[in-house]
């Protein structure tokens, strides 16, 4: 907790940093994760999703640390309750990516092979979403010494619409990965079809996460 409050000294967004670091380290085992499926290496899949269920732990304490820190009583260049707003939209990043790591591990899951590709596509769309939510958190520190203002707001404000637009292709790619699948319903166990469709359903939720996050910031900057 010392941690936090000194990166809390230092800049009211470095803690948040932090976080996302260890949000960007369960993104990070999403695509090995579906690769041990696709290989049928189901021990493999275990491990991952035993570190995927770690990191998701190590992020959830980081949350709190940050959540007792916050400062109450000097000034913040944001609301306070925006900040602890934007932490847990980060959070929620990270609990996805657990809520994909236990769907996968519920069953020996085969990954049909007419969806390989547009699974991995969508994989790495999503991935993109985050990585760019990322660019942004990275870039908060940096506002403040703009006052939250003027050059570096906007590209801020930049940065966050390219997070939206990264979302909104994956929306795209959920709408005919649906598609892929559900055409292959007379061939796969309905509980199949249906699971898989949760699992991409996650997928979906991890993406819409880091837009809010993006969102959430741009409310930072207008208030």
């Amino acid at each position: 907790m010392s941690l936090i409050r000194d990166m809390f000294r230092e800049s009211p967004f470095e803690p948040l940093r932090f976080h996302m670091k260890t949000v960007m380290e369960c993104v990070a085992l999403l695509k090995p994760m579906f690769e041990a499926v696709r290989d049928e290496k189901f021990d493999e899949l275990q491990n991952i999703a035993n570190k995927v269920f770690k990191v998701e732990h190590e992020a959830d304490k980081i949350k709190d640390d940050i959540r007792r820190t916050i400062p109450k009583r000097f000034f913040l260049p944001v609301y306070r309750g925006d900040l602890l707003g934007y932490i847990k939209l980060q959070d929620d990043m990270a609990d996805s990516v657990e809520d994909v790591a236990y769907l996968l591990t519920i069953k020996h899951m085969v990954l049909p092979k007419p969806l390989v590709e547009t699974v991995f596509k969508y994989v790495a769309k999503v991935e993109d979403v985050c990585k760019q939510t990322n660019a942004v958190a990275e870039y908060l520190p940096t506002l403040v010494d703009g006052d939250m203002v003027g050059g570096e707001a906007e590209h801020a404000i930049g940065l966050v619409d390219k997070v939206a637009h990264a979302e909104w292709e994956a929306d795209r790619l959920s709408y005919e990965l649906a598609r892929q699948l559900f055409a292959l319903e007379d061939e796969m166990k309905a509980t199949d079809v249906l699971l898989w469709f949760r699992i991409f359903g996650e997928l979906g939720q991890l993406a819409n996460h880091a837009e809010k996050t993006g969102d959430r910031l741009r409310r930072m900057l207008s208030t």
